[in-house]
């Protein structure tokens, strides 16, 4: 019974900031990767970050490189999503997921993400 949880999605304007939230229980995402997938109303799911628990090693897609930064807080068993400069592109449900193993991290391999939460709404107005 693996429990991935989102929050901290919002209705923002352009240029502003989100913070998301991803929390899993009972494993610990320290033994594990994470990554925040996203999809946009009528388009295909898509990586766009990912932390190897492990060694804290992270990735990124261009689109969002320099705008969004991915961390962890070992202590409280999360981790979050930075997101500033926000456009109306990046409306969409965010989804954040787990992959047991233990290499890198991957955005182009969802299928190997074992656990995925429900995602939550962001919204950006122009």
């Amino acid at each position: 019974q693996v429990q991935v949880v989102e929050s901290g999605g919002g209705l923002v304007q352009s240029g502003g900031s989100l913070r998301l939230s991803c929390t899993t229980s009972p494993l610990t995402w320290t033994h594990y990767n994470i990554a925040w997938f996203r999809q946009a109303p009528g388009k295909e799911r898509e990586g766009i970050s990912c932390i190897r628990s492990r060694d804290g090693t992270t990735n990124y897609v261009n689109s969002v490189k320099g705008r969004f930064t991915i961390s962890r807080d070992s202590a409280k068993n999360t981790v979050y999503l930075q997101m500033d400069s926000l456009q109306p592109e990046d409306t969409a449900v965010y989804y954040c997921a787990l992959d047991l193993r233990l290499g890198p991290c991957r955005l182009d391999r969802p299928k190997e993400y074992d656990y995925w939460g429900q995602g939550t709404q962001v919204t950006v107005s122009s």
